[in-house]
C-alpha cells in the first residue's frame, strides 16, 4: 500500500532551499546558476517556485564538471549543446578526450648543490636562461624543477660523455622545433579527418560524439608509433649518409 501511495505521489519536487540542500550547495550558488541560465525554469505555483529531480540531477553534473576543472562558461556551452540535441554527457567525454595529455613525464627537482656538483663550470646563466626559455625548468630559491625525470637523465648522461651542456641545449631547441612541427602535422590530420564535424553549427548526430571519442583513444597511440617509426628509419638514413660522407673523405 505505501509503494503504491508513493507512486501516486508523483516525483518528487523541492522548494529552494530543499534543492539547494540536497545537491549540497548554497541557495546563493543556486540562484547563481538560474542567472547564468545553467537550469531550466521551475515549475511555479502562485508565489512558490518548485524544482524537479530534473534540477537536482543538472546541478549534481554542475559539480562533477567544476570538480573536473571545467569553468562555468564550458559547462554552460556544453548544456546548450545536449539541450540542442546534443548528449551533454558524450560531450564531456569527448572534449576530456581532445585534452587528454600525451606525455607521462615525471617532474624531477634538484639544489643548486646537486646541479653544480653534475654540471660543474658548465652551470652558467646563460644555460639557466635557455633552459628557462625552452619551457624545462622552473627556478625556485633552493634549486629548480625540471619537466621530465627522464629529460634531465638523458641530459646528465650526455655531459657524462663529454658533450657540453650548452651543446645538449642547443639540440634540445632545435629538437623541440621539429617535436612541434611533426606535433603539427598529426593535430591537423585528426582536426581535419575526424573531428571536422566539431567545427560546424549542426548539431552532432546521436552518438556521434562518442563515436568520436573512441576513435581519439584508438588513434592517439597509433600516432605515437609513426612517429617513433618515422624518427627510427630518418635516423638509419641520416646516419648512413653521414657515415658515407665521412669515408668519402676519408679516401681523398
Amino acid at each position: 500500500m505505501a509503494e503504491i501511495e508513493s507512486e501516486a505521489a508523483g516525483p518528487r519536487e523541492f522548494r529552494v532551499e530543499e534543492l539547494a540542500a540536497a545537491a549540497g550547495i548554497t541557495t546563493r550558488t543556486l540562484r547563481f546558476y538560474r542567472e547564468r541560465k545553467l537550469l531550466p525554469p521551475p515549475r511555479k505555483e502562485g508565489r512558490i517556485a518548485w524544482y524537479g529531480e530534473a534540477h537536482l540531477a543538472r546541478l549534481q553534473m554542475i559539480g562533477e564538471l567544476l570538480e573536473r576543472g571545467h569553468t562555468l562558461g564550458g559547462i554552460t556551452e556544453l548544456i546548450g549543446a545536449g539541450e540542442s540535441g546534443r548528449d551533454v554527457a558524450e560531450l564531456i567525454g569527448l572534449q576530456d578526450a581532445i585534452v587528454a595529455p600525451w606525455s607521462d613525464e615525471t617532474p624531477v627537482s634538484l639544489s643548486w648543490d646537486e646541479l653544480a656538483a653534475t654540471f660543474g663550470d658548465q652551470l652558467t646563466e646563460a644555460v639557466t636562461a635557455e633552459s628557462l626559455a625552452q619551457g624545462y625548468i622552473t627556478v625556485h630559491e633552493d634549486g629548480v624543477t625540471h619537466v621530465s625525470r627522464r629529460l634531465m637523465d638523458a641530459t646528465v648522461a650526455l655531459v657524462a660523455e663529454g658533450v657540453p651542456l650548452s651543446a645538449v641545449l642547443d639540440a634540445s631547441r632545435k629538437a623541440q622545433e621539429y617535436a612541434d612541427a611533426v606535433a603539427d602535422v598529426f593535430v591537423a590530420l585528426i582536426r581535419d579527418q575526424l573531428l571536422g564535424a566539431l567545427a560546424g553549427q549542426q548539431p552532432l548526430p546521436p552518438g556521434q560524439a562518442a563515436h568520436l571519442t573512441e576513435q581519439l583513444t584508438r588513434v592517439r597511440p597509433l600516432a605515437r608509433t609513426v612517429a617513433d617509426a618515422q624518427f627510427a628509419l630518418a635516423m638509419d638514413r641520416r646516419v648512413h649518409a653521414e657515415y658515407d660522407d665521412v669515408m668519402r673523405q676519408r679516401r681523398h
